[in-house]
């Protein structure tokens, strides 16, 4: 049976076509899937570079504009005290002793290092701004070594350390303290004394957080100083804690100033001539002695002549 319809099927060569659209438009996909990773993975790598440069800038211009500052003002990491007014009450004076009448022997005056010291004595005081005895040395004995610094006596250089920056719950208290009093000691000098006295006397105990940056900066300002806004922004950005790590190494490694081989042994120590006191730290006359007797021996020392031995006569036998 004859029929003029035509099947509903595609020629052969229509299907090559369809299947040549198909393919070129699935490689069109394709190639624009392509495109779209490379830009996509360009973009990426552009922001990490680009991450990366800005990580390696920030830290690059952070050590740059944080570098090993050394504070002004000091000789071998110490601060030398010329000018002290105590107020009233501030600093123990030495206990007087029993007269003669009321002891029944005879009295020993409180000493009193002028009498024989050819010039000033040098005392040297390192500090640990945690240290009990630090505070304790400091409570008993400022009176006395302002009123000898006052005299001409003595010169007094207080050395900040850093021994305890483990005992304090990880806020590293006295390497900030360290760092903050070096700042005062580098802005304003002359009120060192009243800001050393104070982060001594009222000092926070031991494993305990301390002061914060703020609170230093805060008491900088209370005694007073000179350019406090230059003062606030050098504690709170703790400009000398490398300092301060350095001077306690150095401290630790010895000799200290004015001696041949001392050492910092310990959070505490003070040093009268060059010899380590080991007396009471809360004791001001037993102090006060050691500085006597210390400043004497200098004296002799350097001035007294070595003596010269008396020929004995002899005796000539009588013929």
């Amino acid at each position: 049976m004859s029929s003029d319809e035509t099947p509903n099927v595609p020629t052969t060569r229509n299907s090559r076509d369809a299947v040549r659209n198909k393919a070129q438009q699935v490689r069109a996909q394709q190639s624009r899937a392509r495109v779209m990773r490379r830009i996509i993975i360009g973009v990426v790598a552009i922001v990490a570079v680009g991450s990366i440069g800005t990580a390696v800038a920030y830290t690059v211009g952070s050590s740059i504009s944080k570098p090993e500052l050394s504070p002004l003002g000091m000789d071998a990491d110490g601060v030398t005290v010329s000018d002290v007014t105590l107020a009233e009450g501030d600093g123990a004076t030495p206990t007087p002793e029993a007269t003669a009448s009321e002891a029944g022997t005879t009295a020993t005056p409180t000493p009193d290092p002028t009498e024989t010291a050819t010039g000033p004595t040098e005392i040297h005081v390192y500090v640990d701004y945690l240290s009990a005895a630090a505070s304790e040395f400091e409570g008993a004995n400022a009176r006395q070594l302002a009123t000898w610094i006052e005299q001409g006596a003595v010169t007094v250089t207080y050395h900040p350390v850093a021994m305890l920056t483990a005992s304090s719950n990880g806020t590293k208290y006295s390497l900030r303290a360290a760092s903050a009093a070096a700042c005062v000691a580098t802005y304003s000098q002359d009120q060192f004394y009243d800001y050393n006295h104070e982060l001594l006397t009222d000092q926070p105990e031991i494993d305990t957080d301390g002061r914060t940056d703020v609170q230093l900066a805060d008491l900088a300002v209370a005694v007073g100083v000179q350019n406090p806004k230059q003062v606030r922004e050098c504690i709170e950005q703790q400009d000398f804690v490398k300092w301060a790590k350095g001077a306690t190494t150095r401290a630790l490694e010895g000799p200290l100033p004015g001696s041949k081989d001392l050492k910092l042994t310990n959070e505490a120590l003070v040093v009268v001539e060059g010899k380590a006191y080991v007396g009471a730290m809360g004791d001001p006359a037993e102090f006060s002695q050691f500085v006597l007797t210390t400043a004497s021996d200098e004296y002799f020392g350097a001035t007294q002549p070595t003596p010269t031995p008396t020929p004995v006569p002899t005796s000539t036998p009588k013929s």
